[in-house]
């Protein structure tokens, strides 16, 4: 429960970030309790973010800037924290073995 109240606190506060540069790091990974960064397959993405959204259809949390799209499965979420400032992880859970983590750093202003 209290990893939902976080997650939905997130997302209620999300829009002080509209137009700031957004950096999304995804890894996949087999092993949750050892994230090597060796042994994830890892890709950035950098844009503008324009607006976030929850699609009911499907369960994801949404975030959309200039020719970008991604997505994080609200069902599939095991872990989420903030490590700094301006800066979240998201843990998901695909499979017994294949889990996905996006780091988002917002260049925030403020």
């Amino acid at each position: 429960m209290e990893l939902n109240l976080q997650i939905i606190a997130f997302f209620e506060d999300i829009e002080k970030y509209y137009g700031c540069k957004t950096e999304i790091t995804e890894g996949l990974f087999s092993d949750v309790t050892d994230l090597d960064a060796n042994n994830t397959t890892w890709n950035l993405s950098e844009f503008d973010l324009t607006r976030s959204a929850y699609r009911n259809n499907g369960g994801c949390f949404m975030f959309e800037g200039n020719k970008m799209y991604y997505e994080i499965s609200g069902k599939k979420i095991i872990d989420f924290k903030q490590p700094g400032r301006n800066k979240f992880e998201f843990i998901e859970q695909y499979a017994p073995t294949v889990f996905r983590i996006t780091k988002i750093r917002f260049h925030y202003k403020y």
